[in-house]
């Protein structure tokens, strides 16, 4: 397990580093190497320490953030919420079939918004990313995108190998988009 913690507005510490590995270190019963572990440990208005951790394993991307009052205390809710999630996905694998479809290369880029004063501008690129669509079922894609605490997520459905979509809607459900066919 790779584990690299950053501190912010605070001193670096070898003995919170320690912790930090010691209680991800945890995590390693519910999902196969290898892990790579990004923790950011902040404290904000002197009172407020806040744990944040990034963990991505096998195509598997999970976030968790948390605050109070203790950095120690803001560093277990932080494992014990990412450990839940571990947990959840790992039997939601289980009553799933496995990846059985063809991975996509999918691409995303952010365009800036021309002013208001500006007249027939093109749309500037901010930022592109790219990054790789396993095939999954509706299910898994909504938890996919709940672990990420995302609104939407591409994914490849794993029966049919077309492109869905499927994000969050503002009463709480859930909405699939599919293309349709020519």
């Amino acid at each position: 397990m790779q584990i690299a913690v950053t501190f912010r507005h605070m001193e670096s510490s070898d003995a919170i580093r320690n912790y930090v590995e010691d209680k991800l270190s945890r995590v390693k019963k519910y999902i196969d190497e290898p892990i790579d572990a990004q923790v950011v440990l902040s404290i904000q208005k002197k009172i407020n320490h806040r744990a944040e951790v990034t963990m991505v394993a096998k195509g598997l991307t999970m976030k968790s953030t948390e605050s109070k009052e203790d950095m120690y205390a803001a560093i277990d809710l932080m494992v014990d919420k990412i450990e839940r999630q571990l947990k959840r996905h790992k039997d939601k694998l289980k009553r799933h079939k496995g990846d059985s479809g063809i991975r996509r290369q999918l691409g995303k880029t952010v365009f800036s918004a021309a002013s208001v004063d500006a007249e027939n501008e093109a749309p500037e690129i901010i930022r592109s990313h790219s990054f790789s669509v396993k095939p999954m079922s509706v299910e898994e894609a909504v938890l996919q995108m709940d672990l990420l605490d995302k609104e939407f997520l591409a994914f490849t459905d794993d029966n049919t190998a077309e492109m869905h979509v499927v994000y969050r809607r503002k009463d709480g459900n859930y909405g699939l988009i599919v293309p349709q066919g020519s």
